[in-house]
Order: structure tokens, then C-alpha cells, then sequence
């Protein structure tokens, strides 16, 4: 895995050419530089069975400015490009294990809750907001805005930007074929009458969905899975040792590794984790290793073409893939190989 700046140089210009002044303003803010040192792979990056695989460390900071640039691009409202902006500043080291650590993996929502207070208790991000006319309950929740979020499986800007961020990541297609999605987008109404980004034509719309079905199979992979649970665990036992406070969590992950190298119980557990090559499935569990079962948030994504409906009811080949996807089974145990 190598470290370089191809996709804030890359992608964030394919979004949108020129970053307004307030979006660039708001990333320099110490909340939102702490994300620099969070990532988007939820600590799989450091483990040596995914790290190979992956081109560079995507944070949580670049996925953020993609975000609001994405929702400026579609719509030039300063509210809801910041609240885009913000919607991960209270994402915790490791993203979403800590969801798996507070038994939250499938809705993924209980790191949402200190937003609010991070973006109220920082004075340079009120100065800001105040120049912008802007209070703290005006962009502290993103939900708010459709093309901010919506409901899965429908296009927003968080999911469009992590799945062409991850497009990168996992080596599904180059930037030529970034481009040439993001250009075929536009700000439509949907089957419910609601503001969605939707394709402007079948072909891509259908091209871009089955590229999007590469990150869906990682994202509830068995590695990903295990290694996320796995990782929970330690966080876990380094807590009930002392090791680390909860509070901890919401620093950055060079932080929380330094804190875990700091004690010979948890550094060895690290060491463990960071070291993981292989996961085998197994019928029964396993005595005499770290095993277990673990659930998956299935995501896919399902775009709409105004005037035509979704990938999913005018390809069928888009529709078995679904299908497919949303049948697999997690019964069986998941141990390091």
C-alpha cells in the first residue's frame, strides 16, 4: 500500500474544479484535520491480508471534502455542502468497528452522536459558520438532505463519493472511467418525488451499478468481517485493561496504536491483529483460536434514469447480481487462518 495524493489531486477536481473558499476554510478546523489520521477501510489497511490489495490509505478527511464538493457541485447551497462536510467529524479511530464494538454494525449510526457537540464546541468552526450566516443545528445533520444522504439502496453523495473513492482503492477502474460516470449525473426527481443524483442515460447507469457490486462483495467479505469484529475485540480487552478510554477512540488512530504499543498485553494482541494472513470458514466453532460469527450490513447501490426507473428493473442482469448479493449467508464461523 503505498501512500500518495492521487485521489484529494484527482477526484476532488473531477467533483468540482474549484473548491469554494468556505469548504476549504472549514477542512483546516482541527476536527476536521483530525480526520487525516482516520481512515475509510475501518483498520483493515494495517492488516497484512488486505493491505496488499489496497493502492493507499483513503481517509476520512478526503472522502469528507469529497462529499461537500459533490453536493456543491449538484446544488451550490453552502447548508448542505457543510453538512456533508461534517458528516463524518465524529467518525472514531477505525470508523465503524467501533459500531461492531458497540454492537451497532448493521445500522452503523451510534458514532453519529457527538457530531453535534463537536461542531458546537469548536470556536473556529462557529466563527465560520457565523460568516456563513450558519448555526451548529443547520449542519449537523446531514440526513436532513437528499442528496446529501437518502435512503439505501439510492444514490446520495456520501455513497457516490466512497464508491468512486473505493473504485481506486480496490482497483475496480481508473479515473477515465471516474470521470465519464461522474459526468453522466445529474440532480433528478425520483419515483418518490424526492431530489436524487440520478443517471442521465441506461448504459452508464448500468455500467457504473455492476462496478459498484465489486466494493459491495468487499465491504461484507469474510476478511472484512472477521478482521473488523477482531479488531472490536481488542479494542475491547485494551479498554477493560486500562489500556484505553473510550475517550481515546476519538482522537486519531496513530494515537489509539501508540496507546496499544504502550502496553505488552495489547501490543501483542496488535501485533496479532495487524499480522492476520488468512480467515477460513468452519462449521463449529473453534476452541482454540479467536472465532466467530458476524452479521453483514448488506449495501449495494440501485441508481435511478428518470423516465426510465432503476438499473434493477430495466437490466436483468443487474437484477440477478442483486439478487444474488442479497442472498448470501453468514452462518457459518470465521477464524484466522
Amino acid at each position: 500500500m503505498t501512500e500518495n495524493k492521487f485521489l484529494y489531486e484527482t477526484l476532488w477536481r473531477i467533483y468540482e474544479p474549484d473548491m469554494p473558499q468556505f469548504i476549504s476554510q472549514l477542512a483546516e478546523t482541527n476536527p476536521m484535520q483530525r480526520l487525516k489520521q482516520v481512515g475509510m477501510n475501518c483498520g483493515c489497511e494495517y492488516v497484512a491480508l488486505h493491505s496488499k490489495d489496497m493502492c493507499r490509505r483513503y481517509t476520512r478527511f478526503e472522502h469528507s471534502i469529497g462529499v461537500a464538493l459533490i453536493i456543491w457541485h449538484f446544488t451550490h447551497h453552502p447548508q448542505q455542502a457543510v453538512a456533508g462536510l461534517f458528516h463524518d467529524i465524529s467518525t472514531p479511530a477505525f470508523a465503524h468497528v467501533v459500531d461492531f464494538l458497540n454492537g451497532d454494525h448493521l445500522t452503523q449510526e451510534s458514532t453519529e452522536q457527538p457530531t453535534f457537540d463537536m461542531i458546537d464546541q469548536s470556536p473556529e468552526i462557529q466563527t465560520i459558520l457565523g460568516d456563513l450566516g450558519l448555526s451548529t443545528a443547520d449542519v449537523s445533520n446531514y440526513h436532513l438532505f437528499p442528496i446529501a444522504d437518502n435512503s439505501s439502496p439510492q444514490l446520495s453523495a456520501d455513497r457516490l463519493e466512497y464508491t468512486l473513492g473505493n473504485f481506486i482503492q480496490y482497483h475496480v477502474c481508473g479515473t477515465e472511467d471516474i470521470e465519464r460516470y461522474f459526468n453522466a449525473l445529474t440532480v433528478g426527481t425520483n419515483e418518490q418525488g424526492q431530489p436524487e443524483i440520478v443517471f442521465s442515460n441506461m448504459e452508464t447507469a448500468e455500467q457504473f451499478a455492476m462496478a459498484s457490486m465489486n466494493c459491495s462483495y468487499v465491504y461484507i467479505s469474510d476478511a472484512d468481517r472477521f478482521t473488523m469484529q477482531y479488531l472490536a475485540e481488542a479494542l475491547k480487552k485494551a479498554i477493560q485493561a486500562g489500556a484505553l478510554t473510550p475517550d481515546d477512540l476519538y482522537t486519531t488512530e496513530e494515537n489509539v496504536i501508540a496507546r496499544l504499543r504502550e502496553n505488552a498485553s495489547t501490543n501483542a494482541i496488535w501485533e496479532d491483529y495487524i499480522n492476520i494472513r488468512g480467515v477460513c470458514r468452519t462449521q463449529q466453532k473453534r476452541s482454540d483460536r479467536f472465532c466467530c460469527k458476524v452479521n453483514a450490513k448488506r449495501r449495494y447501490l440501485d441508481p435511478y434514469v428518470p423516465k426510465v426507473g432503476r438499473v434493477t428493473e430495466f437490466s436483468e442482469k443487474y437484477r440477478a447480481e442483486v439478487a444474488d448479493f442479497l442472498s448470501m449467508s453468514f452462518e457459518e464461523w470465521l477464524c484466522k487462518a
